[in-house]
């Protein structure tokens, strides 16, 4: 079972990106469950979202967490109750030792903790800082437990045409990202 928490900010996609990971898993046979938590629904306001690839309630102690906006490091506890084993992918051009997680990097296994650029493959892409398919798709690639494949499929469900070609490039590019930096880590 693996049960994710997704942190951003108000339209940044943190929702959507939740629906299509449920989606996606349930496409692979998963038990799958996405449900947001709202406080002020305002752009730019903290959003968190959960996904679960089984079938309990609210996650206390996530498997995985997404960090769809790296500001969220500094103001949110974004790891509260992360498991001993868990993963965290965070959406940043920069490496989580360059965003002081030494502590966090030394906790967990080694390549559960890595850093993708979500929101730049988004803009090139897309034209708009929407990085749910890379965050979804790097979660794929740092855990082994989705392909690639599910995610696109998961956004050509929701979205059609340049949209969904976007997503699915998104995706790919944060994938192959992710699975660089796991392959320069275990070399």
């Amino acid at each position: 079972m693996f049960q994710i928490r997704i942190h951003g900010r108000g339209g940044q996609g943190v929702v959507t990106a939740a629906e299509m990971l449920a989606l996606a898993g349930f496409m692979e046979g998963h038990k799958a469950q996405a449900f947001p938590s709202f406080g002020s629904e305002r752009t730019g306001a903290p959003v968190v979202a959960f996904a679960r690839l089984s079938s309990v309630e609210p996650i206390q102690e996530p498997d995985v967490v997404l960090i769809q906006d790296r500001t969220l490091l500094e103001s949110v506890p974004v790891f509260s109750g992360l498991q001993p084993e868990g993963y965290v992918l965070i959406n940043s051009s920069r490496s989580p030792e360059e965003l002081g997680l030494e502590d966090l990097i030394k906790q967990l296994p080694k390549g559960h903790v890595m850093s993708v650029p979500a929101t730049n493959y988004a803009l090139e892409s897309l034209g708009r800082p929407l990085p749910g398919a890379g965050m979804l798709a790097g979660f794929a690639a740092i855990t082994g437990s989705m392909k690639l494949e599910s995610v696109q499929k998961a956004y050509a469900v929701k979205f059609a045409g340049r949209i969904a070609e976007a997503n699915a490039e998104i995706a790919r590019l944060a994938y192959e990202a992710v699975l660089s930096q796991k392959e320069k880590i275990h070399a």
